[in-house]
């Protein structure tokens, strides 16, 4: 092997050790890093990085080119999709709770699932949300989390309910568990950095 190739090879291997061991976020923060060991010109270590790019070594997320810069903004684009996807369940839950009987057999089914997706995930998840606006935690960790918060929010509020004037019927915990769901889904947005 000719030096050329062995320091071309040197410079590769640094290039992946780099990567692995130091994580940098941009391909900028990589050629700095690289540049430390080796210094050479900075687009020749960027040429190295898309060499061993296109060799299927080195793989680079994009990121979105998109960031919301405002509450409007953010409201319209795909990074709320979760916002909607709640508040759509939270009123399809509410309606089909309202509007299909208990003897609707084949339909009332879906009223059940409904049920069961409201009780005991959307008011954990919309709370989980406000505590953890961004992305602190995982998916995993904010479905544990959703699902035993709720498993905390609906007892206690029934247990409230039950000192109203109102009392405990499926029409108060319904509507309860929906401004809940609601006001907390609503103060996750507000929470939310749009830059």
């Amino acid at each position: 092997m000719d030096d050329k190739n062995r320091k071309t090879s040197n410079l590769n291997e640094h290039i992946i050790q780099v990567v692995k061991n130091k994580h940098p976020k941009t391909v900028k923060q990589l050629v700095e890093l690289v540049h430390q060991q080796h210094p050479l010109p900075q687009q020749e270590i960027i040429d190295h990085v898309l060499h061993l790019q296109k060799q299927g070594k080195l793989a680079f997320k994009e990121e979105s080119t998109f960031i919301p810069s405002s509450l409007k903004s953010y409201l319209s684009s795909s990074h709320s999709y979760w916002y909607w996807t709640t508040i759509t369940l939270v009123l399809a839950t509410t309606i089909t709770a309202f509007t299909i009987p208990e003897n609707a057999i084949p339909i009332v089914y879906a009223r059940y699932l409904l049920g069961f997706i409201f009780v005991l995930f959307l008011p954990g998840y919309s709370l989980i949300k406000v505590l953890f606006p961004e992305k602190e935690i995982d998916n995993i960790e904010r479905t544990a989390l959703s699902m035993g918060t709720s498993l905390a929010i609906a007892p206690i509020t029934v247990l409230i309910l039950n000192y109203t004037p109102w009392g405990i019927t499926t029409t108060t915990i319904t509507l309860s568990l929906l401004a809940l769901t609601t006001i907390f889904a609503t103060a996750a947005i507000a929470r939310t950095k749009y830059t």
